[in-house]
């Protein structure tokens, strides 16, 4: 009886029971028992997943505390062809950083997510680490004004609930997140 009812636990636990039983009937529809009736229930669009576009973003932050989930699955994504590898990255340190330390009062991230590795001298390589990345964006609002935009936000599909219609998504100003099939890839930042 546990174990059949562990769907009923929260609404993550419940949005997996409910991928969990569409996978198994292949996005085909299933018969539904519902007060005694029986009738046909659609899947809903498993071939699409929730995505963010870099362009149109505006990193104003609601993807931190929008997101159902206690930890947003928005995560920072570093396009690594764009960076310029900068010993002053706008993502990594604050503006108005007194020294280059590694200071927590310093660092523009508030989780300490984006990890700062020296390359060759004045070049250092940056690393986002999305277990500690709650999709705020200041870095990614710091990466654009003071460098060259190569951090930007993006739905991890692996993390997300696959919401049939993303809180984000309606209280985002930009209108940035759409939801759009599994055979498109990320849209990257170029």
């Amino acid at each position: 009886m546990e174990k059949r009812d562990e769907h009923k636990k929260s609404p993550i636990a419940r949005r997996k029971f409910l991928k969990a039983l569409g996978t198994a009937v292949a996005g085909g529809s299933i018969l539904a028992v519902s007060g005694g009736l029986i009738g046909r229930v659609k899947g809903a669009e498993a071939d699409h997943y929730w995505q963010i576009d870099p362009a149109k973003c505006t990193q104003c932050g609601r993807c931190e505390t929008h997101c159902v989930l206690p930890v947003s699955a928005v995560k920072c994504i570093h396009a690594n062809k764009v960076c310029g590898y900068c010993d002053l990255c706008g993502g990594y340190y604050r503006t108005n950083a007194r020294e280059l330390n590694t200071a927590a009062e310093n660092m523009m991230c508030p989780t300490g997510a984006i990890e700062r590795k020296f390359v060759e001298d004045p070049y250092f390589e940056y690393t986002i680490n999305e277990d500690l990345c709650n999709g705020c964006g200041k870095c990614v609002k710091g990466c654009g004004s003071f460098g060259n935009g190569s951090l930007y936000l993006q739905i991890k599909r692996d993390l997300c609930t696959d919401c049939n219609e993303c809180k984000i998504a309606t209280v985002c100003p930009a209108d940035a997140i759409t939801r759009v099939p599994l055979t498109w890839a990320y849209k990257l930042k170029d």
